[in-house]
């Protein structure tokens, strides 16, 4: 007997006493317990999917435009031969418009990223 499974004595019994584990048994197992996904979780997975965007990498990336701008107009100006107090005056009048009226308009797609 071995951990208190088959027989005491094998004698008698038409057997070795061999004992062998049934390998035709289904155990109950973690297959019957399998929680799927109802509606109420589908509709807040997708609502936290479709999130608006984060409103400061927005304005980063409407500055950086900007920035790329006046540099733009910085190059301009300096191969023109301007001075370098002109030309620093020139680009922050620039800055400070396309800062206050926010002219540049970034491409986004239908949910608002930007592309």
């Amino acid at each position: 007997m071995y951990n208190g499974i088959g027989l005491t004595t094998p004698r008698g019994s038409g057997t070795n006493g061999h004992v062998q584990r049934n390998v035709a048994f289904v155990r109950p197992g973690k297959k019957d317990n399998i929680n799927y996904r109802t509606e109420d979780d589908l509709a807040k997975l997708d609502a936290q999917s479709n999130r608006q965007p984060n409103q400061g990498i927005l304005d980063h990336e409407r500055k950086r435009k900007i920035e790329v701008k006046c540099a733009e107009l910085e190059e301009v100006l300096e191969s023109q031969g301007l001075g370098q107090d002109e030309v620093r005056a020139k680009v922050e009048l620039y800055r400070s418009k396309l800062m206050d009226h926010g002219t540049i308009e970034l491409p986004k797609d239908e949910f608002g990223r930007l592309l």
